[in-house]
């Protein structure tokens, strides 16, 4: 299937494929800006705005807003995460031009009006406790403020009670208009609909914003030291967070990487730890490792709960499975059996199209181009056992991680 792409003279870049066998366009913007770009007075502020798009804008209040592509049986959604805002819809192939208007609509015309900010507030402060009580998600916010400790890149995403009730309208526009970047702004379309046609419905909207460049650099992480830290809180069963940085996107190890993490702890049945740690001994519902590249820095982290009495125990089977993968070099049938495991999962992940379009307009604002699936393939079919184990030598280093232990009160 052909990318198609092009760069308009305000830097605003679009992005196409066309796949025909799918009643279903999906777009949207995505921008380089997240809640990394915040000031610590401005915690929670980018989150704020993904809300806040969809409150009014120069010529749509809510209701027309919510109800434009839903009544078509389409879908509206965004969401933040620490490096990028994503504004994007999925809509049956005739209603595409309808969706790309109203997603230009509530990314560039939105008014934040003040009423709608109170309203909203109370949103995302049920929102934030809604977090809290959720220990799952909470040990996970947590182990992030303890691995970037003082940096931007700990702060929660959802900002903190004091600053969601600090924020006023003008806020919203000064924060847009310090981080907004034509150069950093993809608009990403895969579906049912011809190139020129996908152009035709938001090349003339997009071209009449003026060229805008930011000042703003992201500041770097660089300073880690490892904790540990035990807190009770009120939970029926302990939970563990273990993490430190790793990778970033620019890494050349970061596909390497991925595989290493596949096996140790990945979604599937067979990963090292859901073996030894749910099939073996029986002391985990499910525990999984994951990995985060971004743009300086990376993150590792493995999550489970378990019991009280089998907790040591658990965390011991972690560590224990971590070292298999430093002291023993991976066998030529198993290293095959995990590249095979790893590119299947990819290629599995290329059919949901909505996620391919939000994929493509990340990797053209990270790194200018867009790889094609095969040649990741290829990365990851060259990987060798020795380099896998010199990975994990580096970074399942016990002394180099965090700990973070939720224990009953």
């Amino acid at each position: 299937m052909e990318l198609n792409i092009k760069e308009l003279s305000n830097g605003i870049r679009i992005v196409h494929q066309e796949v025909t066998h799918t009643r279903l366009v999906h777009c949207g913007f995505i921008l380089d800006i997240g809640s990394r770009d915040e000031t610590k007075e401005q915690e929670g502020l980018a989150h704020f705005w993904e809300h806040m798009a969809f409150k009014g804008t120069k010529k749509r209040k809510t209701f027309h807003i919510l109800n434009r592509l839903e009544s078509l049986g389409g879908e509206l959604n965004a969401y933040t995460t620490k490096e990028k805002i994503c504004f994007y819809a999925s809509t049956l192939k005739e209603h595409y031009a309808k969706s790309a208007e109203l997603l230009y609509d509530i990314t560039f015309n939105s008014v934040f009006p003040e009423k709608q900010i109170e309203k909203e507030r109370q949103v995302i402060l049920e929102e934030m406790a809604m977090y809290r009580d959720s220990p799952d998600d909470a040990i996970q916010d947590e182990l992030d403020e303890m691995v970037f400790e003082n940096h931007a890149m700990g702060r929660n995403i959802l900002g903190t009670e004091a600053t969601v009730g600090s924020f006023s309208q003008q806020d919203f526009f000064d924060f847009i208009s310090s981080r907004l970047d034509t150069s950093k702004l993809i608009f990403s379309v895969v579906g049912n609909i011809p190139f020129k046609k996908a152009l035709r419905a938001i090349e003339g909207q997009l071209t009449q914003i003026q060229p805008k460049r930011s000042l703003y650099v992201r500041s770097n992480f660089t300073s880690y030291s490892p904790k540990t830290k035990i807190q009770e809180r009120e939970v029926t069963q302990s939970l563990c967070a273990i993490g430190r940085p790793a990778f970033s996107l620019y890494h050349p190890s970061r596909f390497k990487f991925y595989l290493l993490n596949n096996i140790l702890g990945g979604p599937s049945m067979n990963s090292r730890l859901n073996l030894m740690l749910r099939e073996k001994h029986g002391y985990v519902y499910s525990i999984e490792s994951s990995y985060q590249p971004f743009s300086d820095v990376g993150f590792f982290g493995v999550y489970f709960g378990t019991e009280e009495k089998t907790l040591k125990k658990a965390q011991a089977l972690v560590l224990k499975e971590m070292n298999r993968l430093v002291v023993k070099k991976l066998g030529t049938v198993q290293l095959h059996m995990a590249k095979e495991q790893a590119i299947g999962q990819m290629a599995m992940a290329e059919e949901n199209y909505a996620a391919l379009m939000l994929v493509y307009g990340k990797s053209l604002l990270d790194h200018n181009k867009i790889d094609p699936l095969e040649s990741i393939f290829e990365q990851i079919r060259c990987t060798t056992a020795e380099e896998l184990q010199e990975i994990a030598v580096e970074i399942f280093n016990p002394e180099e991680l965090t700990f973070l232990t939720y224990k009953p009160n």
